[in-house]
């Protein structure tokens, strides 16, 4: 899962409690899933036209003055509200709840902070960001997405929460203004609306052609029975029907609850002769230890049955866990995301969110695009274009329903750490 861990926040307790408030706030909207080196390019030769040399694209003016922390040369208060990031003449908006309940705020003000960093590091003098305050409600988006199309936006980066990227999106429309949200429940994307977001589908498809390319051929599931865990697997079932793979048996349990359901499911991934070869769990940080500590008394063992997973087992406490050594999971590669948390707290003296990646990539791209294409900056061909797109968590595209595919690696879980079994493709294969 997303790790976030603000250095201003002192002690490990504090840290975890404002943690889980955050995952739980953003879990609950629909829009957390898990978390190369650059910010957005064109990757691959079928772009329509070729980008700019990437010094054009990611250099920050060496001659610019950084600014105070959270701010840009030019950055100023908007007339209807909100704030500017630039002051270039192509306007973007940036939707974020700013002014959001529990931790929201906090997630919002960390990718504020990061679409400044994606200005200032591509050295852009045509961009100007439009930041917009949704207050976190379906009401607030509108009006924000209202203000922005008033105010010439062009694109609407955000909004951060399903309901409020779906009234957004109706504002969007009417005024032909394409969306970058971030949320990721699919249900919400749609021809004009695109998911930037990490996406259990992509996630799912990616560790269960793995686990069938490494000779796995019969998987049994550990089900939470959550929002998160009920699209997990109804991805799963469909994954392992395309990849071969045999599913032998089922068992879901009420979210933090799953001693009953590993006693139920003992005799298929437990034992001298487990029947399946695998068991998948898609289950996050928070839930894991109940889970590993059921599978160990029940005699699971790791080395026989390998454990499989999404990109929210993607933080340390996960890896401590004896009854996942071994065990496999799919996530964007760490790598990109903690060269850009470097320079994050270099700008910002704090830790990033594990989402602030989100609006930085979104930003980067809307300048990339403005230098690539010109007036077709930001159509739906150059938006959906096959080639995609080379991000600070690896390569994208946006798929004409308005959802994502991403390149994702593999890692696995020894002693603590985790081990990249399966790096991330350097380019996307061509949709089906």
């Amino acid at each position: 899962m997303a790790r976030f861990s603000p250095r201003s926040i002192r002690g490990s307790k504090s840290r975890r409690a404002w943690a889980a408030a955050l995952a739980a706030t953003l879990l609950l909207s629909g829009c957390i899933g898990s978390g190369s080196m650059v910010p957005p390019r064109s990757v691959g030769r079928n772009a329509a036209a070729p980008p700019p040399p990437p010094e054009t694209l990611y250099e920050a003016d060496p001659a610019a003055p950084a600014g105070p922390a959270g701010t840009l040369p030019g950055a100023m208060p908007m007339a209807s509200g909100g704030t500017t990031i630039g002051s270039g003449p192509v306007r973007v908006a940036l939707i974020l709840p700013l002014t959001g309940q529990g931790q929201s705020a906090v997630a919002a003000q960390s990718m504020k902070n990061a679409a400044d960093l994606a200005l200032a590091e591509a050295g852009s003098s045509e961009i100007t960001v439009l930041v917009k305050d949704d207050r976190g409600t379906p009401e607030g988006a509108s009006e924000a997405a209202s203000q922005a199309v008033a105010e010439g936006a062009e694109l609407i980066l955000g909004p951060l929460f399903a309901s409020s990227v779906q009234a957004a999106g109706q504002v969007a429309r009417q005024s032909a203004k394409p969306v970058v949200a971030f949320s990721t429940d699919t249900s919400v994307a749609a021809p004009g609306v695109y998911l930037l977001s990490f996406l259990v589908q992509a996630e799912v498809d990616r560790i269960v052609s793995y686990a069938a390319s490494q000779g796995r051929r019969s998987v049994a599931a550990l089900i939470p029975e959550t929002t998160y865990g009920r699209v997990a697997e109804a991805q799963f079932q469909q994954a392992a029907a395309r990849h071969g793979l045999r599913v032998v048996a089922v068992e879901r349990y009420p979210a933090g609850q799953p001693h009953g359901a590993v006693q139920r499911l003992a005799h298929t991934i437990a034992g001298a002769a487990p029947q399946a070869d695998s068991v998948f769990i898609p289950e996050s940080g928070d839930g894991l230890p109940m889970v590993a500590q059921a599978l160990q008394t029940a005699g699971f063992d790791p080395q026989r049955v390998k454990p499989l997973g999404t990109g929210i087992w993607n933080e340390a406490r996960v890896y401590a866990l004896p009854a996942l050594q071994g065990g496999w999971f799919a996530a964007p590669d760490n790598r990109g995301f903690e060269a850009f948390a470097a320079r994050y707290r270099a700008r910002f003296n704090t830790d990033p969110i594990r989402l602030a990646t989100l609006s930085y990539d979104a930003v980067t791209l809307a300048v990339a695009l403005n230098r690539a294409r010109g007036a077709q900056r930001f159509a739906e061909g150059t938006l959906t274009d096959p080639s995609g797109f080379a991000g600070a968590d690896g390569v994208f595209r946006f798929k004409p329903d308005g959802t994502n595919d991403r390149a994702l690696a593999v890692q696995e879980i020894r002693g603590g750490a985790t081990v990249m079994v399966s790096g991330a493709p350097r380019t996307l294969m061509a949709s089906n």
